[in-house]
């Protein structure tokens, strides 16, 4: 486990930043900081909700964005998965984003992306529960040439600006591809 006051603090203040700079998500972000007052909010026995970190895993010209299939959720997503004991979501979503992709050379950009808490469905024993993922910009420096791992069943590089106008994509994907492109193309 890798958690402590330092690391709190840390996502306190990055999660009170993202919340001044996003004004359209400072009510999610209030949600994720009373959160963050839960000794266990980085442990995923929490079943009344608990963090995540994931990665908006961007090509090293910022064009595309490498998405999984998820296994067990059937749909396409970021990599990214549970904090396990560890308040340091950026690591986290590095971590993920190695073991999913495979890709090495990859490089965690400051500052909070962008939030999202949604429903993940029951399963086995585990009942439903809320995920509230901390998604970082991870860039792919090195290789674009993913392995993947078990929990994909693919991985694609897909054009940002295709994700902008894609109805089916999750509605989180889409909107930090509106996100990226007016931060990044405009």
């Amino acid at each position: 486990m890798n958690d402590s006051p330092a690391l709190r603090e840390r996502l306190r203040s990055d999660l009170q930043t993202f919340a001044a700079t996003n004004s359209d998500m400072a009510l999610v972000a209030s949600a994720f900081l009373h959160l963050l007052a839960d000794p266990a909010a980085f442990m995923r026995e929490r079943l009344a909700g608990h963090f995540t970190g994931s990665a908006w895993l961007v090509s090293a010209d910022s064009q595309r964005v490498l998405l999984m299939y998820h296994r067990k959720l059937d749909r396409w997503l970021q990599p990214g998965g549970h904090a396990d004991g560890d308040a340091d979501l950026a690591a986290v979503a590095l971590r993920e984003a190695t073991e999913e992709t495979g890709l090495r050379d990859l490089h965690v950009e400051p500052g909070i992306f962008d939030l999202d808490a949604h429903r993940i469905p029951a399963r086995g024993d585990v009942p439903e529960h809320t995920h509230y993922d901390v998604r970082y910009v991870i860039r792919a420096l090195g290789s674009e040439v993913p392995q993947g791992n078990a929990e994909s069943l693919a991985l694609a590089w897909v054009e940002v600006a295709a994700l902008r106008d894609d109805l089916v994509i999750d509605p989180s994907i889409r909107r930090m591809a509106i996100c990226w492109e007016i931060t990044n193309f405009r």
